[in-house]
């Protein structure tokens, strides 16, 4: 179940949010953990048994490190904290990168490797690492270990980020999970946000992304240069308005439920660096990354070979985090190579430059990613890149980048306009009462107009579905 569909906006949420509501506070994380495996298991109720275990791993090590600690024994803590580690790393490499491994092994006549056709339970590299990060904290005297374990299972499954993040760690959550307070202000709001999401996911992401499929399935002997940027601005829209869409949704449900989750995006599309582009960029994932993999390698307080060696493993780990695919390593090494440029010699030039240039600067290699990111086949990438450097075998342009163009002209428009924080500037400078009277038209509008398009519509994909 995702949350654009109708039957998570008109059947599940209101029947959620009134048992929620009629259930007594000391009984209402229970209720939330009931819907929440009901959520999980829509669509593959089997895939519950393996959260359970994982629950059951990192809720047992939890009280393990504690009591370790307690009696003087590091030595068994680390221990402990290790083999959750470990557990949670072999229960995603084995869902998610055994068949990638294995096929890959095939390739180059290494077939020891079976490929078991494994199917990838939804939201397992979410939810494994911020189970992980529950016992390194733990550890670390950074979370307190929670005993109760419904408690704990309601954090784990908690539906609203299970299955695309923001990536929470418990200890942001651990006073929210057993003492968060519930208001109608704070329930306007989460409506508020949850719907601005949808629209950007419904209305934008997915208009966006016809687009994107139309010139990604396109025969390489038809692309153009003129497309080939065309398709690739359409797909980084499309990508930014549906993962950033649906955090907004994610928010906005655990505002309604009394939760505050950290934000995910922060306006991505107006950095002047890729160093800044990824502080603006699904920034839970960043966090998590910096506290549990870059900063125990060394951080930056290392030799500069080291230095070099710590990026390069922290944004392989980021590109593989991706997907099981050879295009999501060389996407995450892509930006090692950038950021290693810019952390040592390049940022110094670049602030010296016009903004506008920045920006050009920045914007012009994170379109060059998507391409990257997009394209998993080797052949097709290679012949989609060298179209948008003009070595396309269709040419500058062609009729279709015209039809192109008119059709979806209006939707690039006012996604490119969205992407940018001008609307919300123009929000924050009108007066409160205009506020007051445009705020509930523009929510129900909104919430109109994506109902309708998933009434009449067939094409809703969810493009960080497979994480």
């Amino acid at each position: 179940m995702v949350f654009s569909s109708l039957y998570f906006l008109f059947l599940y949420l209101p029947v959620v949010l009134l048992a929620y509501y009629v259930t007594p506070l000391k009984w209402r994380n229970a209720v939330l953990l009931l819907f929440n495996l009901i959520f999980y298991g829509w669509g593959e109720p089997k895939y519950i048994l393996i959260m359970f275990a994982s629950i059951a791993i990192d809720y047992t090590h939890g009280m393990l490190v504690t009591r370790c600690k307690a009696k003087g024994n590091d030595r068994g803590a680390r221990m402990a904290v290790a083999s959750s580690v470990i557990f949670n790393l072999a229960l995603l490499f084995f869902f998610k990168y055994w068949d990638f491994l294995a096929q890959s092994l095939a390739a180059v006549g290494l077939p020891f490797m079976p490929v078991l056709n494994i199917r990838l339970p939804i939201g397992i590299s979410f939810y494994t690492f911020q189970t992980m990060s529950y016992t390194i904290d733990v550890y670390r005297g950074d979370a307190r270990c929670q005993r109760n374990v419904i408690t704990f299972s309601t954090f784990v499954t908690l539906f609203p980020q299970l299955i695309a993040g923001p990536i929470i760690k418990y200890k942001d959550l651990d006073d929210q999970l057993e003492h968060r307070t519930h208001s109608p202000e704070q329930f306007a709001s989460g409506v508020q946000v949850f719907v601005v999401g949808l629209a950007k996911k419904v209305l934008l992401a997915n208009n966006l992304g016809m687009l994107w499929d139309a010139y990604k399935a396109m025969p390489v002997s038809e692309l153009t240069t003129a497309g080939a940027w065309l398709g690739i601005v359409a797909f980084s829209l499309q990508l930014y308005f549906d993962f950033s869409g649906y955090s907004d949704m994610a928010i906005g449900l655990g505002r309604m439920l009394g939760f505050e989750f950290i934000p995910n995006f922060n306006y991505p599309y107006i950095s002047k660096s890729i160093t800044e582009f990824w502080r603006r960029w699904h920034m839970s994932l960043g966090t998590w990354f910096r506290e549990y993999l870059y900063i125990p390698l060394g951080g930056n307080r290392v030799s500069k070979p080291r230095l070099l060696f710590n990026l390069l493993v922290v944004w392989a780990a980021t590109g593989i985090w991706h997907g099981a695919s050879w295009n999501f390593l060389i996407w995450g090494l892509y930006f090692a190579v950038l950021l290693i440029v810019e952390k040592f010699f390049l940022l110094q030039y670049l602030k010296r430059l016009p903004a506008a240039l920045q920006h050009l600067y920045a914007l012009f290699f994170v379109l060059v990613s998507w391409a990257i990111f997009a394209v998993e086949d080797f052949s097709h990438m290679g012949a989609y890149l060298g179209a948008m450097f003009g070595m396309a075998q269709g040419g500058l342009a062609d009729p279709a980048f015209g039809y192109y163009l008119r059709s979806y002209g209006l939707t690039l428009l006012v996604g490119c306009v969205a992407s940018l924080p001008l609307g919300a500037g123009l929000w924050r400078r009108l007066r409160e009462r205009p506020r007051l009277v445009l705020l509930p038209i523009l929510v129900l509008a909104g919430l109109l107009f994506s109902t309708a398009y998933l009434v009449d519509a067939t094409y809703n994909p969810f493009l960080y579905f497979r994480f």
